[in-house]
């Protein structure tokens, strides 16, 4: 897959792509549901597939101060998309400049003079331009009006409720990693490198590979069943582990990060690039009064992950 991150960057061939526009945060069966119909689009049309999406979150440069809300970042973002076999992904910056657009420049300046697209899929409740003015009837007319085509992806449901990534937080905020899986179509991951902390850990007998979640939405804070995959290096392979996200009372108060105990493991994974699926939630987090304690519960969190685990097979 190839990624421009400019419009003087792009090639001849990847103009007149058939495109899905969005922010894809998760690329959750919703955003997959709008991407499948733009690869129908693609094929009818003999064009390339593209993924149309902008950097940073509109939401994050509009409220830079308020909570963490991603749920991917955008390198996990981007390998999640390649997965699924897009030619393009247009990662366009978002600036002052930009977000003054109005819904007609946008459709103008972007989508005709910038990738001269044949073709574009957006989910029904997308909304562009300044101010959010421009609504899925609006980019139908402008297409009809600048020659291109529109087609509106009706919002993915079940009994439960719409796929969004609003529920894919609210889930993982209440510690239901499964609901969140049912709406990814694939379990919540972490993705990021291999830091070095405070070594307590290995202290205690449970050596743990920590990732920071600066910038990410922040799942419950407790104990978890993971899938660890070893992206690259020497142990690149998937392990089986209990992780601890949240912020280590037992020890003061820290900043959140997520660090694994890995089952059956030894080697030095620092700065390798990891990826931690979140599989089940076994408790919250607890300070303990003393070491031993924490040890103890460690111990039972380690045995109630393996048999988790084991039982998915």
């Amino acid at each position: 897959m190839e990624k421009f991150q400019t419009f003087t960057d792009i090639p001849e061939n990847y103009r007149g792509a058939a495109i899905a526009m969005g922010n894809f945060d998760g690329v959750h069966l919703g955003h997959q549901s709008v991407i499948a119909l733009a690869r129908a689009a693609a094929v009818a049309n003999d064009a390339p597939l593209g993924i149309l999406t902008f950097e940073p979150h509109p939401r994050q440069f509009f409220a830079p101060n308020a909570p963490t809300f991603r749920l991917m970042n955008p390198e996990t973002r981007a390998h999640r998309i390649a997965k699924l076999g897009i030619d393009c992904l247009f990662e366009i910056p978002f600036t002052k400049t930009f977000s003054q657009l109005s819904a007609q420049e946008f459709a103008q300046e972007v989508l005709v003079n910038g990738l001269g697209i044949k073709h574009v899929v957006i989910g029904a409740d997308f909304r562009f331009g300044k101010g959010r003015a421009g609504d899925a009837d609006m980019l139908v007319d402008f297409g009809q009006k600048m020659g291109f085509d529109v087609t509106i992806a009706p919002l993915v449901s079940d009994e439960k409720g719409d796929y969004s990534s609003s529920a894919i937080r609210k889930a993982l905020s209440a510690g239901h990693p499964q609901d969140a899986a049912r709406i990814l179509g694939h379990w919540h991951r972490v993705d990021g490198t291999v830091e070095h902390g405070d070594k307590r850990g290995r202290q205690l007998g449970f050596p743990t590979a920590n990732i920071d979640m600066h910038d990410l939405h922040l799942p419950r804070f407790g104990v978890y069943a993971v899938q660890f995959d070893v992206l690259d290096g020497p142990y690149m392979g998937s392990y089986g582990g209990a992780a601890s996200l949240g912020i280590r009372p037992t020890f003061g108060v820290n900043k959140p990060n997520l660090e694994t105990y890995l089952f059956d493991f030894s080697g030095d994974i620092y700065d390798m690039p990891i990826s931690v699926a979140l599989i089940s939630f076994l408790r919250s987090e607890t300070a303990f009064d003393t070491v031993d304690e924490l040890v103890k519960q460690i111990k039972l969190d380690c045995f109630a992950a393996r048999a988790i685990l084991e039982s998915l097979g």
